[in-house]
């Protein structure tokens, strides 16, 4: 059960048990954690039997280990129980579930810090517990924080090795990973501000969801910014400045599309209409002007009354828009004709903020007399007054709904009001300076405020809690705006600049694993060393199985790649797609050999026979074609369905082909003579599976009437027909030793039967929604499924038990595939990306089988034309691109650095899905990819 930072032990209790403990253990330990590939490290450690292995290893590695006694053998074994039980209590501590960077864990965090930071064994254990997220997943958050803690404590962690550490949930702003080894790491949701990468090694990071200020600047105006507004769309962004201009900026590139100059003096706020043609701003040159967004010009010039305009805004439906003045009014405009419909006096003050209600028929008022007027549109009469501030209210905003009204004041409180009875439902404390601007969150649960406290603050509107505090700006925070979809939040502040920020309403994914599409095919080559992907964007992509690395991208198709097979001998791959065709192409040039055309419709499904010379095809067209592969030529087309062909398979004799339809029937078909043998109808339902047994001689379908069938090929009649799904069967396939048939359904279970009676054998239970893809290994002993709730799960075919769950697809698994040697899973899913596992552990497989410096052999070759390669060199290479790189780099504000940084491959995205990589080349980073 977790527990909060101040319970019955704290943190600093918990570490001070390390103290005890030699601090030579952690690297031994971790190096036998690594090597025995141990997942649970504190059932590991636990555990009698592996404590005295354990024992007996240390005592074989390190010199100072070397000579121990019995006595020094039991201090070793003391040790081991001292660090399981450490790291026992700190898994169900929260420091393993929360983010310990964030604010409202800064007072227990410093706490912390005055206690371990001369303490070099403590220190030491939170490097050991940054590690530990390379082999432990449980620990990932733990080992998060206590790279935050070494970083905040201004630990060395220069030239270090963290290859494969997976950091998550926290701030890593200012760390100094100078020279450091970061390869393979994987980060997500982290703050890397400020962060030094120089002369850093960086292949094969998956990083996403990055955080960096730098990043989230818009720079351009040359005074302060006092007003930003989203469009409609929320594609563009337009804010209102001190330096007289109002400028426009992309939201997603960050770059400013446009400067529209016309107002003599200070702009005070910016404003769109609801459909997003128009853009109202006005200021302190008395007028408010009313913008063509899309020229980019001005169509009206509306003149004040010798006063400063504070604030313009629109009514919901764009026909009027309302500006209020230092002279105490509001005046209310009609946008068509460009006449003033009204006009608002009664204010006790002057009026600095102005907010039309979601219906337009209320307005609330901000005045210099601490008070909030509501005001009847239609009348002009003011219905309410609401008091209750202590200063000035410089900001009003009504909720989406209408009900609940948020003002701003210069007493540093926000107020929370009930429009309807005028009372006060809650007041916000914690900012330390004038509150300048509020807003809610299109959904109406966040609230945003800034502050001339520099700070924006986002809060919880139910519980009036504080969520977050936005830091960066060094000036006034004036303006803060929710974008459309509430995923971003714009500030405008007094230091010129305009910021944006990331809502935390949920994690942005952004995938990137080669294709653009979704992946509806993969298949192993017959040698288990590559696998090819079809997918959605048109293209098949061929993969080195050991390192994960894509070898070639195969382009033709001009639709989704729908299937992809290897010939038996894995040297020709066909790919069957939308775009009608087939083709067939040479593995390794990845160069197509034929187009095979004929189709009229999609090809839904391909086949080769057993001996890679005939190759088959099934189509909406609702035929059946077979293709000689040497000639390329078509052999012969196969008619009798009437409807899409969906399954296609040719008997490992190769004299049989099964053809399974959306009409409800299968076809068995003679390969040589293309002659229909045998027609089975009476299925109420369409097939979606067809599977031959191992040696041919039965059949086994799965339709959409929840039954499977089994024909025996030989006798031309039904064996079985197998009972107990509840919904449709999308998946069928036979154990190696064709003993047993296992199928997924609908229904979200899967089902293992006895294929001789016809019996069931087991229920296998655990998926959460419909099992898309089943696959034995080649062993039997393992089952494989793939489901529509993004997860592949590992069965016990013996036992039926679950042995592992492989998550990390962010859409349905649809397709899922064991190697020839049975030791890895390949994994096809709608979220774009096929992922390779490790059967024995349930891992998925990033591998490096080759060192780094072997790696860099292909970059270095084209730069060194008349040099030998050698470890020199590389090394020469590697001094060359880093040798003028900063070590410290002092600041009054914190610049991420990336100077000879060497990245190959993976992924470096930002939290808006940005790919950083142009970022980090821009700051000196090499792009090893590019030297190719």
């Amino acid at each position: 059960m977790q527990s909060s930072f101040k319970q019955k032990e704290t943190l600093a209790d918990i570490f001070a048990k390390v103290k005890i403990v030699d601090e030579q253990m952690f690297g031994v330990i971790l190096e036998i954690l690594k090597k025995e590939k141990v997942q649970d490290c504190i059932g590991f450690l636990s555990d009698i039997g592996n404590q005295r292995q354990l024992e007996s290893q240390i005592l074989l590695q390190g010199e100072i280990l070397k000579q121990r006694d019995k006595q020094k053998l039991s201090a070793i074994g003391n040790d081991i129980n001292q660090i399981a039980d450490i790291l026992k209590k700190l898994k169900d501590h929260d420091f393993n579930y929360k983010d310990f960077s964030s604010e409202e864990n800064e007072e227990s965090k410093l706490s912390l810090i005055n206690s371990i930071k001369d303490n070099r064994r403590i220190i030491q254990f939170l490097l050991f517990l940054v590690h530990l997220t390379s082999v432990d997943e449980t620990l990932i958050q733990g080992g998060s924080n206590s790279l935050h803690l070494l970083v905040q404590m201004q630990v060395d962690l220069r030239i270090k090795n963290f290859e494969n550490i997976k950091i998550q949930n926290c701030s890593l702003m200012g760390a100094n990973f100078v020279k450091c080894n970061l390869s393979g790491s994987q980060f997500n949701n982290i703050n890397i501000s400020g962060i030094n990468l120089n002369g850093a090694l960086l292949f094969n990071c998956k990083w996403k969801d990055l955080r960096i200020h730098e990043l989230n600047k818009l720079n351009g105006h040359t005074n302060g910014v006092v007003s930003v507004c989203f469009s409609p769309n929320g594609k563009t962004l337009v804010s209102g400045s001190l330096d007289k201009s109002i400028r426009v900026w992309d939201v997603k590139t960050g770059q400013q599309t446009a400067k529209l100059d016309g107002h003599s003096d200070y702009v005070r706020s910016v404003c769109f209409s609801p459909d997003g043609n128009t853009l109202a701003s006005c200021g302190d040159d008395k007028t408010v002007y009313l913008w063509d967004s899309k020229a980019r010009k001005k169509k009206v010039k509306i003149f004040g009354r010798n006063q400063i305009i504070n604030q313009v805004c629109f009514t919901s439906d764009g026909t009027t828009f309302a500006f209020c003045s230092i002279d105490n009014s509001i005046r209310l405009w009609d946008v068509k004709t460009g006449q003033q419909k009204a006009k608002l006096d009664g204010n006790s003050g002057s009026v600095y903020s102005v907010c039309f209600s979601p219906d337009g028929n209320t307005l609330a008022s901000g005045s210099g007399y601490y008070s909030i007027d509501l005001w009847d549109i239609i009348t002009g009469q003011q219905k309410a007054k609401l008091d209750g501030h202590s200063g000035f209210v410089y900001s009003v905003c009504f909720s989406p709904d209408g009900n609940s009204l948020a003002s701003g004041s210069c007493d540093k409180s926000i107020h929370l009001w009930d429009v309807k009875t005028g009372q006060q439902k809650a007041k916000l404390n914690g900012h330390c300076d004038t509150v300048r601007s509020v807003c809610f969150s299109p959904d109406g649960n966040t609230l945003a405020s800034g502050s001339v406290d520099q700070s924006i603050r986002l809060w919880d509107v139910k519980t009036g809690q504080q969520k977050a505090k936005l830091d960066g700006h060094t000036h006034y925070v004036w303006s803060v705006c929710f974008s459309p979809d509430g995923n971003i939040l714009a500030s405008g502040s007094y230091d010129n600049s305009i910021r944006l920020w990331i809502v935390k309403t949920g994690q942005y994914k952004a995938q990137s694993d080669g294709h653009s599409g979704p992946a509806n095919s993969v298949c192993f080559s017959p040698d288990g060393n590559t696998l090819a992907s079809g997918s959605s964007d048109k293209s098949i992509h061929l993969w080195d199985v050991k390192t994960g690395q894509k070898k070639a991208k195969l382009e033709g198709h001009t639709h989704y790649v729908q299937q992809v097979c290897f010939s038996p001998d894995g040297n020709t791959l066909v790919s069957g797609s939308y775009d009608k065709s087939i083709r067939l192409w040479d593995v390794k040039t990845g160069q197509q050999k034929v187009k095979l055309d004929g189709h009229t419709h999609f090809v839904q499904s391909v086949y080769f026979s057993s001996d890679g010379n005939t190759l088959a095809s099934g189509s909406d067209d609702n035929s059946i074609r077979l293709w000689d592969v040497k000639t390329g030529q078509q052999i012969a087309k196969l008619e009798g369905h009437r409807d899409t062909v969906r399954s296609v398979f040719i008997s490992s004799d190769g004299n049989t082909l099964a053809s399974g339809s959306l009409d409800n029937s299968i076809h068995l078909w003679d390969v040589k003579t293309g002659q229909l043998k045998v027609k089975l109808d009476g299925h109420t339902q369409g097939i979606l599976s067809v599977f031959f047994s191992p040696d041919g001689n039965t059949l086994a379908y799965g339709t959409y009437d929840d039954s499977i069938r089994l024909w025996d090929v030989q006798k031309g009649q039904q064996k079985a027909k197998l009972n107990g799904h509840t919904k449709g069967i999308l998946s069928v396939c036979f154990s190696p030793d064709g003993n047993t048939l296992a199928s997924g359904s609908y229904d979200k279970s899967i089902r293992l039967w006895d294929v001789k009676t016809g019996q069931q054998k087991a229920k296998l239970d655990g998926h959460t929604h419909q099992v898309q893809s089943v696959c034995f290994s080649p062993d039997g002993n393992t089952l494989a499924s793939g489901s529509y709730d993004n997860s592949i799960r590992l069965w016990d075919v013996k036992t039926g038990q679950y042995k592992a769950q492989s998550d990390g697809h962010s859409g349905p698994a649809n397709s899922v595939c064991f190697s020839p040697d049975g030791n890895t899973l390949a994994s096809g899913s709608s979220d774009k990306s096929i992922r390779l596992w490790d059967v024995k552990t349930g891992q998925e497989i990033k591998s490096y089988d080759k060192s780094y410096k072997d790696l860099l052999i292909q970059f270095i070759i084209p730069l060194q034309q008349n040099s030998p390669i050698s470890e020199a060199n590389i090394n020469n290479f590697i001094l060359l691109v880093s040798n003028y790189i900063t070590i410290l780099f002092i600041s009054q504000s914190t610049i991420f650095q990336a100077q000879g940084a060497l990245i190959l491959k993976g992924e470096f995205i930002n939290h808006q899905g940005i790919d950083l990589r142009n970022f980090f080349k821009s700051k000196g980073s090499c792009i090893l990819e590019d030297f190719q």
